[in-house]
């Protein structure tokens, strides 16, 4: 068989792509530095494994991704397993068995790879590395601040600059529609025209129903309370909100208070009515993006850890960066300059150097040209005489 006829093997399943140098160090750098920015504020690192079985892994939130879930038999209890698609879930597994007894609130972060069964038109990977922190066990906008300010320190650790929070409440809608007493076939109309951010389609949706034009004036001015987090926590406050829904955009202006006065420079902005794929979210929600970039760095918020479904759960906030889209906003770091040691170079001769910033690449056999081998094996600098020389 001829090289050639081997390439296939090289070909990949669509999603899946193997990371190369330098991209490959890139990423487990900028892994290494976010990890280390949760450390510092007191965040303890877990691994979970990368299968479990699905009643587990699919629980609680888990529920969100099943069907992005690949599955398959244990041979050994012959019970259904998961391959994970997202570590969340799991993290707030080990938060309710393993450290159960752990005092709260309880930090907790992790690092890596997740697969899913499909990506989308906007992200068509399907395995991706994931880093990320949750604080479990208390309920507070102080809790929801830390986590956006985490995660933009550790954004801005890695490299990205210019970055902007786009902030949500996605239960937002839903409070206000149980405080009108809305059916549940105009609710679900409602739901898809504030989705489309269609007006007039929600002016239809609500057509006929009791208070039909101050309920659309209402669910018009959540369409419009978006935009920079201030001015449209201002329109939000000139609403007439039922009482729960009024408590949550109070919870959100705390909020936002609080992340101004940690980090007045970062942009804060708000959409109110925003709910796609924040469905398991329970409160203020948040989205990471770059001004250098157009995919979503970081996504996290206010969610409920565990399983309620079976009565056990804690409230939680967290988030989850992306890493592929990190390092594509990020800059690239400079490489270390490669030093070449030719053959009788004493193995402890290579301390010194990696001291000094070298990566140092040993020769394992005889050239009679050492500037020639070292270029031919990508190295910037050659031992020569006791000195690095450049190449």
């Amino acid at each position: 068989m001829t090289a050639n006829d081997n390439n296939h093997r090289g070909l990949l399943p669509a999603g899946l792509a193997d990371l190369l140098p330098p991209d490959a160090a890139r990423e487990a750098r900028a892994i290494d530095v976010a990890v280390e920015r949760f450390a510092a504020f007191g965040y303890e690192r877990v691994k979970p494994p990368m299968v479990e079985f699905e009643e587990s892994l699919l629980g609680g939130p888990g529920a969100a991704l099943a069907s992005q879930t690949f599955r398959l038999m244990d041979p050994v209890s012959q019970r259904m397993m998961g391959v994970r698609p997202d570590m969340t879930v799991q993290v707030a597994r080990i938060a309710v068995t393993r450290l159960k007894h752990e005092p709260r609130p309880l930090r907790l972060s992790y690092g890596g790879n997740v697969i899913r069964v499909r990506g989308n038109a906007l992200k068509p990977e399907r395995q991706f590395a994931q880093v990320g922190t949750e604080l479990i066990g208390i309920d507070s906008a102080e809790a929801d601040a830390e986590a956006v300010l985490l995660s933009v320190d550790a954004l801005r650790a890695i490299g990205v600059s210019g970055l902007t929070v786009d902030l949500n409440l996605p239960t937002l809608v839903a409070a206000v529609v149980a405080g009108l007493k809305l059916a549940p076939e105009p609710a679900a109309r409602l739901r898809r025209a504030l989705d489309r951010k269609d007006e007039a389609a929600v002016a239809r949706a609500l057509a006929g129903k009791k208070g039909d034009s101050a309920n659309t004036d209402l669910f018009v001015g959540l369409l419009r309370a978006a935009g920079p987090a201030n001015s449209a926590l201002d329109r939000l406050g000139q609403l007439g909100l039922p009482a729960a829904a009024k408590a949550e955009a109070a919870r959100l202006s705390d909020v936002v208070a609080l992340i101004g006065e940690a980090d007045p420079d970062l942009a804060l902005t708000l959409d109110a009515v925003d709910y796609r794929g924040l469905e398991y979210q329970t409160g203020v929600s948040f989205s990471v993006f770059s001004l250098t970039g157009r995919q979503e760095l970081a996504r996290g918020g206010r969610y409920s850890a565990g399983y309620p479904e079976d009565g056990v759960s804690e409230p939680a906030t967290g988030f989850t960066l992306y890493m592929d889209a990190v390092l594509a906003a990020s800059e690239p770091v400079p490489p270390r300059p490669r030093l070449f040691l030719p053959t009788g170079t004493a193995w402890t001769d290579a301390g010194p150097w990696q001291a000094k910033g070298y990566a140092v690449v040993r020769a394992v056999t005889p050239s009679e040209d050492i500037r020639r081998e070292a270029k031919r094996l990508g190295c910037t600098h050659a031992l020569l005489d006791g000195a690095a020389v450049p190449l």
